[in-house]
């Protein structure tokens, strides 16, 4: 029992390991929930319990649109605007939307198209360096269709 100590292990000995281990399970949770909240990406909603309350509506309004069949792809130029390709969609359709930064760094930027000769859209602005995520909205009349795609 004495190979570590010069004398018996007593009271003193067990408060000081047991206020030791818990001080460093308090500083790794500091830590770690710091480094959590600086670096949330997600979502926040203003109140989420009446967003809990519209779930269900926005399940319906998600299966109405992937019913409609329309798809989007979006790719970057090496200028950094967005081009936007609509599969599915009828001619008529106008595309707006926002992209928004995955990680929060860099403040969510409003999206406008022109649509192109071949029947892409271009975006007016060029998009900043680094990953993006681009809410697309294109319309047809009373038809609305969402998505979002990400755009290295």
């Amino acid at each position: 029992m004495n190979a570590f100590t010069t004398g018996p292990f007593t009271g003193r000995h067990a408060a000081a390991l047991l206020v030791a281990f818990f001080a460093v399970v308090i500083a790794v949770n500091v830590y770690m929930a710091r480094e959590a909240i600086g670096t949330f990406g997600g979502v926040v909603v203003e109140n989420s319990y009446v967003a809990s309350q519209e779930y269900n509506g926005w399940l319906h309004e998600a299966a109405k649109e992937k019913a409609l069949g329309w798809s989007a792809e979006a790719k970057r130029r090496s200028d950094g605007h967005l081009v936007v390709t609509l599969g599915g969609a009828p001619d008529d359709a106008v595309l707006s939307g926002d992209a928004w930064h995955p990680l929060g760094r860099l403040p969510d930027r409003p999206l406008k198209f022109a649509r192109q000769a071949d029947g892409t859209f271009v975006s007016v602005d060029a998009l900043p360096q680094g990953r993006w995520v681009a809410r697309l909205e294109a319309r047809s009349g009373a038809t609305r269709w969402r998505t979002e795609e990400n755009v290295l």
